[in-house]
């Protein structure tokens, strides 16, 4: 992986939020001897954007066993609430900023780390590869995603597949539709059916996931190599595959409770939930919603199937922690990276949370139900891997920030040309 142009990115980023998201600085210097919690214990930041239902569990579950492991640290648990990372990117940027950064913090595997890199935020952790053995155990083209001249710069924790989707069988059932759609053109054809009973055919939260639904539908219509070359400059996104491609994504919005979209994903299933929609593309991540938070039977109450367009395809993002240089309790960190590494972490997480561990050797008896399947996928050769571009593997955030901008105008207006000129204009100006 080579660096990208990151400091005009963070400083975006950290420019649309107020100052009034800043934390307070913490006084004292990097002593991680000194007792900082109380009681007399020391403490360790955490920071993440897990808070809601299906995304805190798993959270929970690696905090707790970091908690039982380590009964003289105090851990503050400084989440930030928003899907995919938005405003808990925003207040990070502004941290890290005003030289206050977490002991640790998430961030996606691939270019989403560029910045911090760039601006020496964060230290690289190759001592600690080699101490657990970790490049025997994790797959060479992930840690492709988090080297940067040579060095490893952050733990994957686990694997999420983005280009999923969810549905009621009950309510394909009523609709008389006897399977899920394999295509996006078979998708359009059962909304008219779905809708004629009153049912909302695609169910749709903010602006992260109407990206989220975008990537897998260009994916969906356009192949994944093809799709790949959207974010490396092969792919012509003015060309009259990707203009087509875009034009579809806008049909699929009018089928969509779009106009009245949910705040976050979680709101945008219930519909799907309550049986008053049939489908929605979101990342497996919603299996522990359905699962854990809703109590749900799988296969019965819920299932899931690839995306349209995209079987045998794996569009995958990854969440990753990072050791920030002037961390206040270093030690406290290295412990956590320590155990969000180990197979004993990942196998205690990743059920919980609904995804996969970015390990190779993770205990495949404890991936059941929905699990199974993206466990099987991630681990076959014949499976075609692709970074997801919502979820921060394929576009550094000065191009993020930037397609974001011109996605919103594009939901609004519908207009694909203008979108495809304004993605291709900000890769030329974020790249050179």
């Amino acid at each position: 992986m080579t660096l990208f142009k990151g400091r005009k990115a963070r400083a975006t980023i950290a420019g649309v939020v107020t100052l009034s998201l800043l934390l307070a600085a913490c006084g004292g210097d990097d002593d991680d001897d000194a007792s900082s919690g109380k009681g007399g214990k020391k403490e360790f930041e955490f920071f993440s954007w897990w808070t809601g239902g299906g995304d805190s569990e798993g959270k929970e579950a690696l905090l707790k066993l970091y908690a039982d492991e380590n009964p003289d640290i105090k851990v503050v648990d400084s989440a930030v609430a928003g899907g995919a990372g938005t405003n808990a990117q925003a207040e990070l940027a502004n941290r890290l900023l005003a030289d206050n950064p977490p002991d640790s913090y998430q961030r996606h595997a691939g270019k989403e780390l560029a910045a911090d890199i760039e601006a020496d935020e964060v230290e690289p952790l190759d001592s600690l590869y080699d101490d657990e053995g970790w490049k025997d155990v994790f797959p060479e083209s992930l840690l492709d995603l988090i080297t940067v001249d040579g060095k490893l710069y952050s733990v994957p924790v686990n694997i999420h597949r983005s280009n999923v989707l969810w549905y009621n069988p009950a309510v394909l059932e009523e609709a008389g539709i006897a399977a899920p759609p394999k295509t996006w053109d078979e998708f359009l054809s059962q909304a008219k059916t779905l809708e004629a009973k009153g049912k909302t055919a695609l169910t749709i939260g903010p602006l992260w996931t109407q990206e989220h639904l975008l990537e897998n539908v260009l994916l969906g219509e356009l192949g994944a190599d093809t799709y790949s070359g959207l974010w490396d400059g092969s792919t012509d996104w003015e060309s009259a595959d990707v203009i087509a491609a875009l034009d579809k994504y806008t049909e699929i919005l009018k089928h969509s409770n779009i106009d009245s979209a949910a705040a976050d994903w979680q709101p945008a299933i219930d519909p799907i939930i309550e049986g008053d929609a049939a489908y929605n593309v979101m990342g497996d991540w919603a299996d522990t919603y359905f699962r854990v938070e809703k109590k749900l039977k799988w296969e019965t109450d819920y299932n899931a199937t690839t995306a349209p367009g995209t079987a045998g395809m794996f569009n995958f993002l990854s969440d990753t922690f990072t050791l920030p240089k002037g961390a206040k309790h270093r030690d406290a960190a290295m412990t956590w990276l320590k155990l969000a590494g180990s197979k004993e972490g990942q196998d205690a997480f990743n059920p919980v949370k609904g995804s996969i561990p970015a390990r190779t050797d993770g205990d495949a008896s404890l991936y059941t139900g929905y699990l199974k399947t993206p466990f099987e996928d991630w681990t076959n050769p014949q499976t075609t891997i692709v970074g997801s571009l919502a979820h921060g593997v394929v576009a550094d955030n000065a191009w993020k920030t930037e397609i974001d901008s011109a996605l919103q105008e594009f939901v609004e207006g519908g207009n694909s040309k203008d979108f495809a000129a304004a993605v291709t204009s900000a890769f030329e100006d974020t790249q050179s």
